[in-house]
């Protein structure tokens, strides 16, 4: 007889996976032979850059790389690292105590909860955000605050509206510019009232940088650690997932305060025994190697929300021009909730969105949408939108 062993108090507390349900709808209309638009995910639709795959396939014949790697990662990996934020954000980083190599920025964002609060403990989060923060918040035992972003403060954290007693309890607080979901960005002067803030409530800042690369317009995202002090309040995360288009590579790394990067490597010291050599050699070309298909990946998404966008405003469905990452981030229309309008468009347009409220209670009234398909299919999407007939066009 096969027993079924309860899960620990520590897996019931993690949050349920609101996109699962999600995935489920849009597989049973797929399976059903219909042709679906999935526009609701986060996932790169276009291949990495071949010299970086080419770099890993010849690496992966190095005999080296076929024994455990340094458990904190490849030195020549920290130093490629320290290069790239010298050259593309003018910050110095310290590759021997400033930079911990992560499984993915996704992993870092849930270990650095684990790493700094003890049951109880209280962390400041963007509402809407990205889940996976309370993923490691709920491992950690620990309490969520919640930091509304809201449109008329661009969907930028208004800290004045905390409370005293919460900022005074916070030992952790978790950015996220160019932001998921909402596709705002950020400015220097967020970045300097946050260390500010940090300094007086001593509260350790975590950036989650993932979208960096992805600025529209002619704006550069702004990096955390090139306001002065950042580095002696908290850490930055990166990913190579989105810049590089390696999702499936799992490489990121963290930069900053050195303790906390120290708490990172101890963290990872017990869950894994460090990346695969060869693709931390493939991920040290991406940083210094070539950067024009960076440069390109940047206009295709900014040419694909041109498009996108232009065609929703023709069917009458008023929406902003995101500023950065690869989402757009659109207002539901009067009369449905964030999931009864996704739902419509799921049902009727075959169109897959992810609902705002998914990301918290700020979410609501939103929808996320990802750029992640071709112009046409964009386009298409938009076009089985309007043909429902939600929207009146305003001459």
């Amino acid at each position: 007889m096969v027993q079924t062993f309860e899960f620990s108090d520590t897996l019931k507390r993690l949050p349920e996976q609101f996109f699962a349900s999600l995935v489920m709808k849009a597989k049973k209309l797929t399976d059903a032979g219909h042709d679906v638009i999935n526009l609701g995910q986060g996932n790169p639709d276009l291949p990495t850059p071949q010299h970086i795959v080419d770099e890993l396939k010849a690496a992966a014949d190095n005999p080296t790389y076929h024994k455990y790697s340094p458990f904190t990662g490849q030195p020549f990996l920290k130093q490629a690292i320290a290069s790239f934020y010298k050259r593309e954000y003018g910050v110095d980083i310290d590759p021997n105590t400033e930079v911990a190599i992560l499984f993915g920025a996704k992993t870092g964002l849930v270990e650095i909860s684990q790493c700094l609060l003890n049951p109880g403990d209280l962390a400041l989060v963007p509402d809407p955000g990205y889940p996976d923060y309370m993923s490691g918040i709920a491992l950690s035992n620990a309490i969520p605050a919640y930091m509304p972003l809201l449109e008329k403060n661009d969907f930028l954290p208004d800290y004045g509206e905390l409370d005293e007693k919460t900022l005074e309890d916070a030992k952790l607080l978790f950015l996220n510019y160019p932001n998921n979901p909402t596709a705002a960005t950020a400015n220097k002067k967020l970045f300097d009232e946050t260390i500010a803030l940090a300094n007086k409530y001593s509260i350790c800042v975590v950036h989650d940088f993932a979208y960096g690369a992805i600025g529209f317009d002619g704006e550069k995202p702004q990096s955390f650690l090139q306001s002065e002090g950042a580095k002696d309040v908290g850490v930055e995360m990166y990913t190579l997932s989105k810049t590089y288009n390696m999702a499936g590579w799992r490489v990121g790394f963290a930069v900053g305060n050195p303790s906390v990067i120290k708490s990172l490597n101890l963290i990872q010291d017990h869950l894994y025994v460090s990346l695969f050599g060869a693709v931390q050699q493939a991920a040290e070309k991406a940083l210094l190697g070539d950067q024009s298909a960076v440069e390109k990946l940047v206009n295709t998404y900014e040419k694909r929300r041109n498009v996108f966008v232009e065609k929703l405003q023709e069917i009458g469905w008023n929406v902003p021009k995101s500023k950065g990452t690869f989402f757009t981030w659109l207002p539901v229309p009067d009369g449905y909730t964030t999931e009864t309008f996704s739902d419509l468009l799921l049902n009727e347009a075959h169109v897959v969105v992810a609902p705002g409220n998914g990301f918290g209670k700020n979410g609501e009234g939103y929808v996320r949408v990802g750029l992640l398909a071709s112009e046409e299919r964009l386009i298409e999407a938009a076009e089985r939108i309007g043909k429902m007939e939600i929207f009146q066009k305003k001459h």
